[in-house]
């Protein structure tokens, strides 16, 4: 069985050319699965078949895997089957219409209006950190932007005259996304204010910049948020990417259409974008079951 494994990590090495990281999950996955094989004296692939493959995926889920788990396992049974098929190891593929585990869909959290406020509400406003900070949250939450897209901001993105921003980076094709009111109160008084205070360099591009006049990492921002999180004293779990769930559940609640949501949050799929309807439809039954006399 062993030589079945060597081959495959000889194939997946020199012929895919697979990261590091993927070929360790592939042999893991792999190492396993033949563990479990020998366990039941099957001795070559060719006496592998759906039901020995069914029956693993059975044992992994009693063993309380995941079934994210479960769903790569089977993947990478997949891909082994495939090369042991290519190099003639088995005449078919047992794998054929096994399809993998569905995952529950897992709702993401968000902050209420009230919740929101509060924590916007934390910078003060009367220090340059502050007011860097307040634009930032302020944006974040007006926009909807993930935090890779905020920290990639550079100051000629925001068009404060048109009260908008442009969004763009390496991973999502460029997209408009107004901004309200507040968020360009607080992003006007930042740039005129504080931002050429902050700059090392007349060249830097960067919209926000930290203490050494540096553009600001997602590290950086992650320990700004959790800062004013505790300071709020909100008792969630809050992450940078809550306010992006939150922004885009406050405007489907507030009648905003699914197919706009989608294009502000730079979605390729709508099906992304409609599990944030399961949040608003759990909100509507919650209203309904305290407002309703014979709920």
């Amino acid at each position: 069985m062993n030589n079945y494994l060597k081959g495959f990590t000889h194939y997946l090495v020199h012929e895919k050319e697979v990261s590091k990281n993927t070929l360790e999950s592939y042999k893991r996955d792999i190492s396993q699965f033949i563990a479990f094989l020998e366990g039941r004296n099957i001795q070559y692939m060719k006496e592998v078949n759906k039901t020995t493959i069914i029956t693993y995926l059975l044992y992994l889920q009693k063993s309380g895997k995941a079934t994210s788990t479960i769903s790569r396992n089977l993947a990478s049974i997949r891909s082994f089957s495939q090369f042991l098929l290519n190099e003639q190891y088995i005449d078919k593929d047992p794998t054929i219409h096994l399809e993998s585990p569905k995952s529950e869909k897992r709702l993401p959290a968000i902050l209420t209006l009230k919740e929101v406020e509060l924590l916007l509400g934390q910078p003060d406003e009367n220090s340059e950190k502050g007011i860097r900070d307040k634009a930032m949250l302020e944006l974040l939450y007006a926009t909807g932007m993930r935090v890779s897209e905020l920290v990639a901001l550079d100051y000629f993105h925001a068009n404060l005259d048109m009260a908008y921003i442009k969004c763009c980076n390496n991973h999502s094709k460029e997209r408009i996304i107004p901004i309200g009111s507040m968020a360009k109160k607080a992003l006007e008084r930042y740039i005129k204010t504080v931002r050429k205070n902050i700059i090392k360099e007349e060249t830097e591009e960067a919209l926000f910049v930290n203490y050494y006049g540096r553009r600001l990492t997602r590290q950086g921002f992650w320990k700004i948020i959790k800062k004013y999180t505790q300071k709020a004293k909100i008792d969630k779990k809050i992450t940078p990417h809550t306010l992006r769930h939150s922004f885009a559940t406050h405007l489907l609640q507030n009648g905003a259409d699914l197919k706009s949501v989608q294009e502000m949050l730079g979605h390729s799929d709508i099906s992304t974008t409609q599990v944030y309807t399961l949040l608003t439809k759990n909100k509507i039954k919650e209203v309904y079951n305290k407002a309703h006399p014979r709920a």
